[in-house]
């Protein structure tokens, strides 16, 4: 018997070992425990936003689809509707990786010193830390999901920047604070299309 035992203790060992390491690996790259999630699911129609705000940015609409606190802050989307060419200044986020998901329009992500030209069904990831921009460059609508993970305060961000108008704002230091207040950083001049 006191062999089993052993023989037992020993085969969780391991078992317990992986969990303990995928704990740390979590903690390592900001996962935290999220109180804050909601215990449902939810759907969002199309043209909709989650609360049913209209954010006008930028020369496009931003439509929310899952919301910081839908996901305890591990997760922001957005579907944005862009109606005229361009997209915003070249920055990096300090700590929010931002993924960009064309579905209509033609599009050009430059990620560090790649440029991507992105049609609908492509991707394109931008690493946090990583400067990064985007433009829409085709004539007519177009339409990209953004997805900022984590979300940090980028949803704070989209509401402050739809306070100062539906276009990109001229006043460039105005723009460098608030990006600034929202752990971004802006580096240059959006692409010119």
């Amino acid at each position: 018997m006191p062999h089993e035992l052993d023989r037992r203790s020993f085969l969780r060992l391991p078992f317990a070992a992986a969990a303990l390491a995928l704990a740390a690996k979590a903690k390592a790259y900001g996962a935290q425990e999220s109180t804050a999630r909601g215990a449902r699911g939810f759907r969002v129609g199309a043209k909709e936003d989650r609360y049913a705000e209209e954010l006008l940015i930028m020369g496009g609409r931003f439509d929310l689809k899952v919301s910081t606190q839908d996901t305890g802050g591990d997760l922001l989307i957005y579907d944005t509707m862009r109606m005229q060419r361009g997209g915003p200044a070249l920055h990096r986020h300090f700590s929010q990786d931002e993924w960009f998901y064309v579905i209509r329009g033609e599009f050009i992500v430059r990620v560090g010193e790649d440029t991507l030209r992105l049609g609908p069904g492509d991707s394109a990831f931008a690493p946090r830390m990583i400067p990064h921009v985007w433009a829409m460059v085709s004539e007519g609508p177009g339409q990209v999901l953004v997805l900022f993970q984590p979300a940090g305060s980028m949803e704070d961000f989209f509401h402050e920047m739809s306070r100062l108008g539906p276009n990109i704002p001229k006043d460039q230091e105005v723009l460098r604070r608030l990006w600034a207040t929202h752990g971004q950083e802006m580096l240059g001049p959006p692409l010119a299309v």
